[in-house]
């Protein structure tokens, strides 16, 4: 069906429009000049950043070029230089995660399993700090998400300053360059009050908008334990949950609506995912491994009462499937 071929012209006017966008918004808050209506414009470059965020999403797919270098230079522009994120760091991260998406151990976006554990576990068990975040997890879950993009630009760094290579240095260079660019227009404009209120809103637009759109995904459905026997269709149909919408929710959710379509065909560009997710549907009816598809505000329903209940009994996990 061509469902995996390139679509050059959709990415060229999503890749456009939202770069005119971007800087159209740092020309209001210019244009606002040193006042509190400047802070106003940080909301919509927060959530310009989570959109660029999206672009590198793909181009880290080799979704939207023909080459992988082409690929990895998108990527680059919109991750390092535009929005200070080190694709090349997030890159290998992200592909551990789908080659192993909710196994304990072997998928970074979930540590090494529940917070805390069972009572009857060995050892000393967790500490006080350990034990206070498992039991309150749930609320803290979206105040937490203000940290998301402050915790990505931290450990893109630390990875970088443990790198010795010219790949390394040319990526930090690129995120000196944005550090050096952002703060030279924000404090150009703003006085530093202003500016510490503008920078932290929009970092913390960035942060939540990343959150929430990446949550839904994984977070609350079954965890597959270390070395569990599952083929590939099963891993990444079971451990992933759909949002239902329509081109609204597409749009906002960069396609990471369609997650199983997604996580079944990783370079297949984001607007053939709608169109091939009849016959995933089917397939995954046939092949007896359901398909999780909930509402927006359903999603995170279920992973707040899942977190309420991970400090009180072990997560669901991923059995070997039964013979046949």
């Amino acid at each position: 069906m061509g469902l995996l071929d390139r679509r050059p012209g959709y990415y060229r006017l999503k890749i456009a429009l939202t770069i005119f966008v971007f800087f159209a918004g740092w020309a209001l808050f210019v244009m606002a000049g040193d006042s509190w209506t400047a802070i106003a414009v940080a909301p919509l470059m927060g959530m310009m950043f989570t959109q660029l965020g999206f672009i590198g999403h793909d181009a880290g797919h080799n979704q939207v070029l023909r080459t992988r270098r082409r690929n990895r230079l998108l990527g680059f522009a919109v991750g390092n230089v535009l929005t200070g994120l080190s694709f090349g760091w997030w890159v290998p991260k992200h592909n551990a995660h789908h080659a192993h998406p909710n196994e304990l151990g072997r998928d970074p976006d979930i540590g090494e399993g529940p917070a805390a554990p069972s009572p009857d576990a060995p050892g000393k068990g967790p500490g006080p700090l350990a034990s206070w975040l498992a039991r309150w997890q749930a609320p803290l879950f979206f105040p937490l998400m203000l940290l998301r993009s402050s915790g990505m630009h931290v450990l893109g760094i630390q990875r970088l300053a443990r790198r010795r290579d010219r790949a390394a240095a040319v990526e930090a260079s690129l995120i000196v360059l944005h550090a050096a660019l952002y703060l030279t227009v924000v404090l150009w404009v703003l006085s530093p009050l202003k500016a510490l209120a503008f920078v932290a809103l929009q970092q913390g637009v960035f942060s939540v908008y990343l959150g929430i759109s990446f949550a839904p995904n994984h977070k609350g459905m079954p965890v597959i334990e270390s070395g569990t026997a599952a083929g590939f269709a099963r891993r990444q149909v079971v451990t992933a949950r759909n949002i239902r919408g329509g081109p609204l929710t597409t749009f906002m959710l960069g396609g990471l609506n369609y997650q199983i379509e997604h996580h079944l065909f990783p370079s297949m560009p984001r607007p053939n995912l709608r169109r091939v997710q009849g016959l995933v549907r089917e397939f995954c009816a046939a092949a007896g491994l359901g398909y999780s598809e909930e509402s927006f505000v359903e999603s995170f329903r279920q992973i707040t009462r899942h977190l309420s209940d991970a400090g009180r009994r072990p997560a669901a996990a991923l059995t070997d499937p039964p013979p046949g």
